[in-house]
């Protein structure tokens, strides 16, 4: 059976990691890619050997590519989501899946309607770190789960992105930045969360650039940049997560799970292999998990689990319900701490399914 065809719109130094991921799996083929630069794109298509390199509005009339992979700027998700599934095709988009809860909605319901289907980024809990830890929490080994913590900090992005203006505004902040990344690893751990409290501030008017080429210049700060948030998991756990560009890094664990029989030290949810540790109930003593899962897993996962999942006709891991979700439970974030009060969140969705332990990193299940 031939690999699915699929294209990239946006072109920017995310695109390297896709490239590099995509080429993991055959069930992909990656021949295409689009970028308001049309330019650039066909300087891409042209290095990479692709079949076509130009704009976005031709890339989307193409009847060979089944699959888009949005790769814009946050504030540009939504729309272009709309316009690839207009043109019927199914769309994965990286992190943020958009910038409102509302955006989200209407993509969903529009891929619905049209019989397609939308995922988003990130897919690092398809990698073996994240598999071990459900792994571990599904067969009991830290009994019912109670309570989840979850740590981000660090001081900010402005010493060493060379044009870090837009982690300062709408979109941007701890939690539209990193919070995809924990909020997923936690909706697949633990499952959907009911309901959303917490506090938030913005501590600094403005932030100085020290990377170059613009070293000196002022960033003007439009978000709360610094955290900290309840989760109420529907299913009971209560969760914490604290999230800022406030603070100098700390050796505090990215996110540990607290069960009635055990502890796990879950990996970095923004990376595919990293290990896990457990410990009994009662010890500090953390020890590393055999990982039960192959590593090797990459940028593009979500994307080939998409593929596969097309072609079988079961539900892909990374989908729109659980990216609209995770966007709504950031938003919620966002107005708790503004409003000063619980949010109720209003969608739900269904865990993820864990992966089969058997399979090698380079595929997925029919």
């Amino acid at each position: 059976m031939p690999p699915t065809k699929i294209a990239l719109i946006g072109c920017g130094n995310i695109s390297k990691a896709y490239f590099e991921g995509c080429a993991h799996y055959p069930i992909l083929d990656l021949c295409a890619v689009a970028d308001l630069n049309v330019a650039h794109a066909q300087k891409v298509a042209a290095e990479r050997g692709l079949t076509f390199g130009g704009s976005v509005d031709e890339l989307l009339a193409r009847d060979d590519i089944e699959i888009v992979v949005n790769l814009t700027i946050p504030a540009a998700h939504a729309e272009v989501n709309r316009r690839a599934l207009a043109a019927g095709k199914h769309v994965y988009c990286e992190k943020p899946f958009a910038l409102t809860a509302a955006d989200t909605a209407a993509v969903v319901a529009e891929a619905a309607a049209a019989g397609l289907r939308v995922g988003s980024a990130p897919d690092t809990f398809l990698g073996a770190g994240l598999q071990t830890a459900r792994q571990l929490i599904d067969a009991g080994a830290i009994g019912t789960p109670v309570a989840a913590t979850g740590f981000m900090l660090c001081p900010g992005h402005e010493s060493w992105h060379p044009s870090p203006d837009f982690y300062y505004k709408f979109g941007g902040g701890p939690m539209f930045d990193m919070g995809p990344y924990y909020l997923t690893a936690l909706v697949h751990l633990l499952g959907p969360v009911a309901r959303v409290s917490g506090t938030a501030r913005q501590t600094f008017a403005e932030r100085t650039i020290t990377s170059q080429p613009r070293a000196g210049e002022k960033v003007a700060v439009e978000v709360p940049t610094h955290f900290s948030s309840t989760l109420e998991f529907a299913n009971g756990p209560i969760g914490t997560l604290v999230m800022s560009f406030d603070v100098p890094k700390t050796d505090l664990p990215h996110i540990i799970i607290h069960g009635t029989a055990g502890t796990l030290r879950v990996c970095d949810p923004n990376r595919f292999d990293d290990p896990c540790f457990l410990a009994p109930a009662g010890s500090t003593d953390f020890a590393p998990v055999t990982m039960t899962h192959a590593t090797g897993r990459a940028r593009g996962s979500g994307v080939a689990d998409l593929a596969t999942a097309l072609r079988s006709g079961r539900p892909h891991r990374a989908n729109g319900q659980l990216a609209h979700h995770v966007v709504e439970l950031m938003e919620a974030a966002t107005r708790s701490g503004t409003e000063g009060k619980h949010i109720v969140i209003e969608s739900t969705c269904p865990r993820p399914a864990a992966l089969p332990t058997e399979l090698p990193s380079s595929e997925f299940e029919a």
